[in-house]
């Protein structure tokens, strides 16, 4: 028996066999005085070639995992077609004279060492992004199939590294875990992992020589370990534990279905966060009551062009019916040129989050935003819908988006189409300067969705995507806290609720200070909602209102987490 050490990026405990995951290899043939403009041309093949792979792969883990996580596949046909890679790749060519696998390599390495030379951990973890699209580039150079192995059987899947192309291959009925050498946290295998619902463990200093495919094992997703070859006792200590563990969770989803009522008899509204079909489908699962962000990019990513009328309104309809007759709360469209859409007229900005996008495309494309009120306002007839629209941050905003909704309504109405009539319009509270003026923004809209993430980026400078400075992101900072408690108050003061729809409201840490101030709806990740369903039911909220006070008299994050890690007991 033996055990090795590593990071547990995803919760559970599994035994089973081993499978060993080794990619095929291949030679990259090197030849010199090729003509550079045909090697171009089979560039650019091999280019479409690839882009028509992610595509599938995109759509597989859409199906699978979540359109979240299918953005993933998004970020690599970016790669494809980052100006720098293929302007480097031709230049290779021209001066060179070397053939068109080569020159891919070549390039392609050059551009992933860069990413390695940086100290940011995720600028070096998205390197390997980088290589996997550079080898399925050079495989269809080669000819090579893109598809790769799979277990026959269900195992705990060994790798080196694992590359987002390899972990959505897998047949989900075949993963019983995952295990690399290499990798972090937010790698992207580690991400696919818990959108899986299956134990992962990263960066396992195993030696291969002790390895091999069919051996026992045991992979503690909780603990970071791989025992392989176990003991009769360790063994049936690990599935002892993996079963305590499922029956655990599989109590909490039982439980996740039944309304969330405070010891104290208070009704909390738990709802999820959503960006696909299949993510309302784990909402009902989960137990969510609702949801509090539906993200409507889906319907603008993958895509050549913007999706007609009719079809978006088939699109909403497919979700509006999965959560029937639960309410719903739809962002309009949030992207900005962080993201690569030709047709939405998009360009590269220095600081795409603090750039043109959400509310602020209504100076230019003021159709893409009434387009998408056609659109709901015909699916929604008979659901409880609610509209918010991100990235505001003037009272201007929300009285140029409120005139362009009443507008749509009116001539829907006009034209006798379907028209829902009982909407709620509300606003992301996410830019500082809008919860500052909170108690004006009420007597606008409907409601607030407080989205902490960007709250807590854009009030502490901080990006949150920048491994060096993500320690300074949190949302317990008190300035944030301050900002939150200041929405709360103002919905309430003009008669209107308010949710909170970023990562804090699936954080049990948190829960006492958010339900102290008295946040209305809690919006979380549906595999988050057993859990905080949970937290909630044992919490007394009238004794969270002095704490949720405490809190904001304090002075650092770490101070604020303190103070809630000792309520948690």
């Amino acid at each position: 028996m033996k055990t090795w050490t590593g990071t547990g990026v995803s919760e559970g405990i599994v035994s089973g066999p081993l499978w060993i995951y080794l990619p095929a290899r291949y030679e990259v043939p090197r030849r010199a005085g090729c003509d550079p403009e045909a090697e171009w041309q089979r560039v650019l093949s091999a280019l479409e070639k690839v882009k028509t792979n992610i595509a599938a792969l995109r759509e597989r883990a859409g199906q699978s995992v979540g359109e979240a996580e299918a953005a993933i596949f998004d970020a690599h046909r970016m790669f494809l077609e980052d100006p720098e890679l293929l302007e480097d790749i031709q230049r290779r060519l021209q001066e060179e004279g070397i053939n068109a696998e080569a020159a891919v390599q070549d390039a392609g390495q050059n551009f992933a060492q860069m990413m390695l030379a940086l100290e940011d951990a995720y600028f070096r973890e998205r390197a390997q992004d980088v290589q996997d699209v550079i080898q399925q580039v050079i495989r269809a150079l080669l000819g090579l199939d893109q598809s790769g192995q799979s277990p026959l059987q269900p195992a705990i899947i060994l790798a080196e590294e694992l590359t987002p192309s390899d972990t959505i291959q897998f047949e989900r009925s075949v993963i019983l875990g995952l295990v690399t050498m290499r990798g972090g946290p937010t790698s992207h295998a580690a991400i696919l992992a818990r959108s899986l619902g299956v134990p992962a463990v990263v960066s396992v200093p195993f030696e291969w020589a002790d390895l091999h495919s069919g051996q026992p094992a045991i992979l503690d997703g909780n603990r970071g370990t791989l025992t392989v070859d176990p003991d009769p006792n360790t063994l049936a200590k690990a599935e002892q534990s993996g079963a305590v563990y499922r029956a655990r969770q599989k109590a909490l989803l039982e439980s996740a279905q039944a309304p969330t009522v405070t010891r104290d008899g208070l009704r909390v509204e738990v709802v999820a966060n959503i960006g696909s079909v299949e993510d309302a489908v784990q909402a009902v699962r989960y137990g969510a009551e609702g949801v509090g962000l539906f993200r409507t990019e889906f319907l603008y990513m993958g895509q050549n062009a913007l999706l007609s009328e009719e079809q978006q309104i088939a699109a909403y309809r497919e979700v509006f019916h999965i959560l029937s007759p639960r309410p719903v709360v739809v962002r309009t469209l949030d992207i900005g040129g962080d993201k690569d859409i030709p047709y939405l007229g998009l360009q590269r900005e220095q600081n795409p989050f603090l750039g043109w996008r959400g509310i602020r495309m209504i100076s230019e494309r003021p159709d893409l935003i009434s387009g998408q009120f056609r659109a709901l306002l015909q699916a929604g007839v008979d659901v409880d819908l609610r509209i918010m629209i991100p990235m505001v941050s003037s009272l201007q905003e929300i009285t140029q988006a409120r005139e362009l909704f009443e507008q749509t309504r009116i001539e829907l109405m006009k034209q006798g189409l379907p028209c829902a009539e009982q909407v709620q319009f509300g606003i992301m509270v996410e830019v500082p300067s809008i919860a500052l003026v909170a108690e004006h923004a009420a007597k606008l809209v409907d409601f607030f969705s407080i989205g902490t993430n960007d709250l807590t980026q854009y009030t502490l400078a901080v990006d949150r995507g920048n491994e060096r400075v993500a320690s300074l992101a949190s949302p317990f900072h008190p300035a944030v806290l301050q900002l939150i408690a200041r929405t709360v108050r103002a919905a309430h003061s003009a008669g209107k609720w308010c949710g909170l729809c970023g990562e804090m409201a699936g954080d049990p840490l948190a829960a006492p200070f958010l339900l102290g101030i008295g946040l209305d709806e809690f919006s979380a990740s549906p595999a988050l909602i057993p859990a905080l369903k949970e937290t909630l039911r044992k919490l007394d909220a009238s004794q969270c209102r002095p704490i949720a006070e405490a809190c904001l008299t304090l002075s650092s994050p770490e101070e604020v987490q303190e103070r809630l890690r000792k309520i948690a007991g």
